[in-house]
């Protein structure tokens, strides 16, 4: 009786396999939590481009044309459009990039523009470009006057 009343916690075998389950949850919850995270990340570049999208057409409603005419300035700038807060991504409008969307964080060359990335009076593609997991791939999409989203390279898959 007296030696049941000494015997309290836990063995080492049982502290083993406690841990080895943990590890083995944890290597299949990690990669997945990062590449939905990852994945979130992405949807700043869509509602951006959206956005750019939108703004574009109402430039062409009151102008007539994608293509901006004021002095000097850029098409980007006389659309009068910038993203919000800090970005992951740099914004692309006639292969210039919009001013003040340098990225804040990541390793990727984002100062040359998406493939295809241009503007005529009859229509425009805009591009972005960014990182989202930290590495040299750079995450990138393309937007045109047809409201066709397409992501060139997925930085969430590679």
């Amino acid at each position: 009786m007296m030696k049941l009343k000494m015997q309290k916690g836990f063995t080492l075998i049982e502290l083993m396999i406690v841990v080895a389950i943990i590890g083995i949850l944890a290597a299949i919850a990690i990669p997945n939590f990062m590449r939905f995270q990852a994945k979130s990340k992405q949807s700043e570049a869509k509602m951006s481009l959206g956005a750019l999208g939108t703004t574009a057409e109402a430039y062409r409603a009151e102008k007539d044309t994608f293509v901006g005419t004021i002095g000097n300035a850029t098409p980007a700038t006389d659309l009068g459009w910038a993203p919000q807060g800090n970005t992951r991504y740099r914004y692309f409008y006639n292969a210039t990039s919009i001013a003040n969307t340098t990225p804040t964080s990541g390793t990727c060359d984002t100062t040359a523009a998406p493939a295809n990335v241009g503007v005529t009076t009859d229509m425009f593609t805009a591009g972005a470009t960014g990182d989202v997991d930290k590495d040299v791939t750079c995450d990138t999409w393309t937007y045109d006057n047809s409201r066709t989203l397409n992501n060139l390279i997925n930085d969430v898959s590679s």
